[in-house]
């Protein structure tokens, strides 16, 4: 069975990104990370990804996720309105947008991915939806050892209540990622 692994890279002092809203400093170790054995490891386990528009605008070109993008599978993107036209797709990857709210996305996302995981690639928005919302199994915080000293912080807004268990630490070059099981 398919679970949700929700989660985002923050400073050591909590932001996704500084007060610019830039977050450039979470990944001053992008060329490592790309050729990681951490990264080897999330492709392999991760059948679908799931995304806010926001993420997937981030793109300068909406085609490149076919030819460049680190997850080559099916990609489901929560947004409110679809674009005019559907971007590039390749006998791996397919953009799927989705309008019809969250719920659709993660079981249209778990559906994709069959008993490999739907793996949460941003936004900070979506991620606390999915705890909000109990949808999300798993919660992975790679934490980058810089202090931003202001922005956004990802857990700003998410309701006090949410129960997790620790289920791993790793060491991912000069990050540190922290797993966490979401308990309902």
């Amino acid at each position: 069975m398919s679970r949700v692994i929700a989660g985002l890279t923050v400073s050591l002092d909590g932001f996704f990104e500084d007060a610019d809203g830039r977050f450039s400093a979470l990944y001053s170790d992008f060329e490592e990370l790309m050729d990681s054995a951490y990264m080897k490891a999330s492709q392999a386990e991760t059948g679908a990804v799931l995304m806010g528009r926001r993420t997937f605008d981030m793109a300068p070109d909406p085609d490149s996720y076919a030819v460049d993008y680190e997850y080559q599978v099916p990609l489901f993107v929560l947004t409110h309105r679809a674009p005019d036209r559907a971007p590039r797709r390749n006998e791996r990857l397919s953009v799927t947008f989705v309008t019809d709210g969250l719920e659709s996305a993660v079981a249209q996302a778990t559906a994709a991915a069959g008993d490999s995981a739907v793996t949460v690639v941003g936004g900070a928005d979506l991620n606390r939806q999915l705890l909000a919302s109990g949808l999300a199994d798993e919660l992975r915080i790679d934490v980058m050892p810089v202090l931003l000293g202001g922005g956004r912080r990802l857990f700003d807004g998410v309701a006090p209540g949410v129960r997790l268990e620790k289920i791993g630490v790793e060491e991912a070059g000069v990050r540190t990622s922290l797993s966490f099981r979401v308990l309902p």
